[in-house]
């Protein structure tokens, strides 16, 4: 395919991120006298806030105010903010990649479920230079992941047509709502599997992954 814009995921994709939203996860359902499950953690990757923040109330069995379910996000947010800002490591391969298809001229799009704010700290790491547009979860309206807006919002910004993109998912949230907008995904499942399906081609790792790779995928 002629590919004309590449659109990254960050959290699994492009940094192994996950593993730090667990402690404040975990921490949080703690503050509320409870444990947050495997199961219902899983549920969370690359989900947004709303849907994370109904989970954790619900697997703790409190039923929340609108204030404590804006005031726990806060803190999730601020938490995660610290251990964003004490490193964030790569996934295997991703920062050569990233580079190596920059590289090609392409355009390409950060395309991610977490909010701005989180978004441009982690960029510190990434490079916010190597992206023509990025789009973050508190961006689009409520529309988050699985849901296509983000990544039709990033196409449309790039001036190009989803169906003519390439984007690069780890998880059944992002990998739905890639497929949603008509991109092609490349999926790279990180800490949950990904169900096979139409337009998903996998992979073990970013590692040796360039524009060639991209444009050799099937549609």
């Amino acid at each position: 395919m002629t590919v004309e814009a590449v659109l990254w995921d960050m959290d699994g994709t492009l940094l192994d991120s996950e593993k730090l939203w667990d402690v404040p996860l975990y921490e949080f359902a703690e503050k509320l006298g409870g444990s947050l499950s495997l199961e219902t953690r899983q549920a969370m990757i690359g989900s947004n806030v709303p849907t994370t923040m109904a989970l954790l109330f619900a697997e703790v069995g409190v039923v929340p105010t609108p204030e404590e379910t804006a005031d726990g996000a806060a803190w999730i947010m601020r938490r995660t903010e610290e251990l964003f800002r004490a490193g964030l490591p790569w996934r295997p391969g991703a920062q050569d990649a990233l580079r190596a298809v920059r590289a090609s001229g392409v355009p390409m799009a950060l395309v991610t479920s977490t909010e701005r704010g989180l978004t441009e700290v982690a960029l510190d790491t990434i490079g916010r230079e190597l992206f023509d547009v990025t789009v973050c979860g508190d961006e689009v309206e409520g529309r988050n992941k699985p849901l296509p807006d983000p990544y039709l919002k990033a196409a449309r910004l790039l001036g190009v047509d989803a169906s003519r993109c390439v984007a690069i998912e780890d998880s059944p949230t992002g990998v739905a709502s890639a497929v949603a907008a008509g991109c092609t995904v490349l999926v790279v499942p990180c800490d949950v599997p990904v169900p096979a399906g139409e337009r998903r081609i996998f992979r073990e790792s970013l590692v040796g992954v360039d524009y060639d790779v991209l444009a050799s995928l099937p549609t």
